[in-house]
């Protein structure tokens, strides 16, 4: 289907997207897939895959993330947030749709606690 955008990402257990930049246009629905291909628990090794506000300090988001253990690393309710996919360990797959925001550049980033140093990119809005 030519008006969805079928985006996936893979994560792995070395703290690693495949990609640091998806795309969409405009009101376009996206259906965001992030597949785990590593092998450790989610306990250890947790993925998820959060795309922000424009104009939200990813270094802060991620800080106030690291302690919502009991939420999946999702601070509680966050204006933050436009998606997120859930939290996923080895061997897991997991899918989210919406519909992409106005034109821009939103940073996305896995809200593990300590991951987002390495597994953080742009979602950019055409």
């Amino acid at each position: 289907d030519d008006n969805v955008a079928n985006i996936v990402i893979k994560a792995n257990d070395i703290m690693q997207y495949n990609t640091n930049e998806i795309k969409a246009k405009a009101g376009q629905k996206v259906k965001l897939t992030l597949r785990h291909v590593g092998k450790l628990d989610v306990n250890v090794m947790g993925h998820n895959l959060v795309i922000l506000k424009q104009g939200v300090n990813l270094a802060e988001f991620a800080a106030k993330a690291a302690v919502e253990r009991d939420n999946n690393y999702i601070p509680k309710d966050s204006n933050d947030i436009i998606v997120h996919t859930d939290l996923i360990g080895g061997g897991q797959v997991t899918s989210v749709e919406f519909n992409a925001a106005e034109a821009g550049s939103y940073q996305f980033l896995c809200s593990f606690p300590g991951h987002s140093g390495l597994m953080k990119g742009n979602f950019i809005v055409e």
